[in-house]
C-alpha cells in the first residue's frame, strides 16, 4: 500500500519526467495542446486559468496552448497565478500578449501585478483551470509538489468550473486510489496526457 502514498508517487513521477529530453517534452506538450483543443468546449468559456511552466522541472509547455488561444482571438480571457508572500496562497492576474512577467523564488514566471494596468481576477470568475500535477489517481485526486497551493485555489472556484490536469508522462494511467487523500484535496474533472483523456 505504501506505493499509493503521495510522496512515493511524487518521487517516481519526478524522476521519470526529469529523464525526458527537452525535445521530448516539446513533442509531448504539442500533443497535449492538440488534446486540449479537441476535447474541451474552449470557445464557450469566458475565463481560463493557466499555469506557466517551470522548464527545469520538465513541466508541460502551456505556452503552446496560450499562444494558440491568442492567435485564434477567441472571445475569452486568460489569467495566471502569482504566489503570495505567505508562500501558501495564490492570487490571479490577467495574462495578455503584453503582460510583463518575472520569475518568482522557484523560477516560475508570473504576471507582474502593477495596478491599474493588470487586473486581479477572482477564482469565482473561471470557467476552467489547467492544473499542474505529477500523477493522478483513478478517482481524480492529483499528486502535486506538496505545497497545497492549488487545493486552496480550486476550493474557491465556482461550482461547474472544469479542473483539467496536464500530464506529460504519456503512458501514465491513473494510479490506484491514493491512501493519504485529505478532506481538503480537490478532485480533477479530467486529466490530459499526450495520448489520452481521463475524465472523473
Amino acid at each position: 500500500m505504501e506505493e499509493n502514498l503521495k510522496a512515493t508517487r511524487r518521487r517516481a513521477a519526478l524522476a521519470r519526467r526529469r529523464a525526458l529530453a527537452p525535445a521530448e517534452i516539446a513533442r509531448r506538450s504539442a500533443q497535449l495542446a492538440d488534446q486540449f483543443f479537441a476535447h474541451f468546449p474552449v470557445a464557450e468559456w469566458r475565463w481560463l486559468h493557466v499555469f506557466l511552466p517551470l522548464a527545469r522541472q520538465h513541466e508541460p509547455d502551456t505556452w503552446l496552448i496560450i499562444r494558440r488561444l491568442w492567435a485564434e482571438v477567441l472571445p475569452f480571457r486568460l489569467a495566471a497565478p502569482v504566489v503570495q508572500p505567505d508562500g501558501i496562497s495564490l492570487r490571479h492576474y490577467e495574462l495578455t500578449p503584453v503582460t510583463p512577467l518575472q520569475a518568482n523564488r522557484w523560477g516560475i514566471p508570473e504576471p507582474v501585478p502593477t495596478p491599474p494596468h493588470l487586473a486581479e481576477v477572482p477564482p469565482e470568475a473561471f470557467d476552467a483551470v489547467l492544473v499542474p500535477l505529477l500523477a493522478v489517481d483513478a478517482t481524480g485526486h492529483r499528486v502535486g509538489y506538496g505545497g497545497g497551493f492549488y487545493d486552496q485555489f480550486l476550493a474557491r472556484c465556482r461550482p461547474g468550473c472544469a479542473f483539467i490536469g496536464l500530464q506529460v508522462l504519456d503512458d501514465e494511467a491513473p494510479v490506484p486510489p491514493l491512501i493519504d487523500v485529505l478532506p481538503t484535496d480537490i478532485r480533477l474533472t479530467a486529466c490530459l496526457t499526450p495520448g489520452s483523456v481521463w475524465r472523473f
